[in-house]
C-alpha cells in the first residue's frame, strides 16, 4: 500500500467514526480535491510534502458533518458543477428526477422556462443549457443564495430575479406567458429529524415548509396557475410524506389536467407534475 492509499484509508475509517456514511467515497474525493485531479485518477498522482497536512485539515473539518460540497466549494447536478457554500441550499440527487421530467418537456423554440426557489441555480441552469433556445428565469429569495446563483449563472443567459415566490405580484409581466415551471421549494416539516451537514449547514429557509411541508407549495402552485399558458406544464418537488397533499394542492386549483405523483430515482414519491387546462 502506497503511502497515498494509506492516507486515504486512514481518512475512510476516521469519517466512518465520525458516522460518516459515504467515508470512503468522502475520503477520496478530499484527496482528489487536495492534489487537484479527477478521482478515477488517485492511482496515478504523486503527494507532495504539503499534502497529508492539508488532506489531514480538510479530513477533520469532514468529521465535524462539514459538508463536503462546503469544503470542496462544489456540487455536481446532472451535468453540471455548481459553486455552493454556506448560505445556500446544496442540490441533491433526487431532484435529477424532477430535472429528468423537465427535459423531456416539449417547450417551442423562443418558450419561456420558470424556476421557483431555484437555490444555487441548479434546475435553471441544466434546463437552460439542454434547451439553448428558451428563456429561462430564475427566483430567488434569499439574497445569500442568489450570490451564489448568479456567480453561477455568470457565463449564461439564465435571468436571475430577487423575487419571493410566495407574493402574488412576483413575475407579474409572465402571466399567461411560461411553457414550464419547476419549483424545488422548502418542504421538509417543522421538526423532523435530518442528518448534522444538513440541519446544520443548509439555510433553514431553504429546508422547512411549515408544519406539515405545505406552506410554500400552496402559493407555488397557484403562481404556476397564473403563470403558464394553455397547456404549460409544472413540476413540483415534495416532501416524501407530503405527495397526496401536493396532488389535492394542484386539484383544488382547478385548473390543472394530469395531475401526476412521481418518484425519485430511489423509487420515492417526490414531485408532482400537471399540465394547464
Amino acid at each position: 500500500m502506497t503511502a497515498l492509499q494509506q492516507a486515504i484509508s486512514d481518512a475512510a475509517a476516521t469519517l466512518a467514526a465520525a458516522g460518516v456514511h459515504s467515508a470512503r467515497a468522502d475520503a477520496e474525493q478530499l484527496a482528489a480535491h487536495v492534489l487537484d485531479v479527477e478521482r478515477g485518477r488517485l492511482m496515478f498522482a504523486e503527494p507532495g510534502p504539503g499534502f497529508l497536512a492539508e488532506y489531514r485539515a480538510l479530513v477533520g473539518q469532514r468529521t465535524r458533518r462539514i459538508p463536503l460540497q462546503h469544503l470542496l466549494g462544489s456540487a455536481a447536478f446532472g451535468p453540471l458543477t455548481l459553486t455552493v457554500g454556506p448560505g445556500v441550499f446544496i442540490p441533491r440527487p433526487e431532484t435529477e428526477a424532477l430535472l429528468e421530467w423537465a427535459q423531456g418537456v416539449a417547450v417551442p423554440p423562443g418558450g419561456v422556462i420558470v424556476d421557483l426557489c431555484t437555490g444555487s441555480g441548479a434546475l435553471a441552469l441544466a434546463l437552460a443549457a439542454h434547451r439553448p433556445d428558451t428563456r429561462v428565469i430564475a427566483v430567488e429569495q434569499s439574497e445569500d443564495a442568489l450570490r451564489y446563483a448568479r456567480a453561477n449563472a455568470a457565463t449564461t443567459r439564465v435571468e436571475m430575479v430577487h423575487g419571493d415566490v410566495t407574493d402574488r405580484d412576483v413575475l407579474a409581466d409572465l402571466t399567461g406567458e411560461v411553457d414550464l415551471v419547476v419549483a424545488n421549494p422548502p418542504y421538509i416539516p417543522d421538526g423532523a429529524e435530518l442528518e448534522p451537514e444538513v440541519a446544520e449547514h443548509d439555510p433553514h429557509a431553504a429546508l422547512f415548509g411549515g408544519p406539515d411541508g405545505m406552506a410554500v407549495i400552496g402559493p407555488i402552485v397557484a403562481l404556476a396557475a397564473r403563470l403558464l399558458r394553455s397547456g404549460g406544464q409544472v413540476g413540483v418537488e415534495h416532501d416524501d410524506t407530503t405527495s397526496a397533499a401536493t396532488v389535492e394542492s394542484f386539484g383544488a386549483e382547478g385548473v390543472f389536467t394530469e395531475i401526476a405523483a412521481r418518484r425519485d430515482l430511489a423509487g420515492r414519491h417526490r414531485f408532482v407534475t400537471a399540465v394547464r387546462s
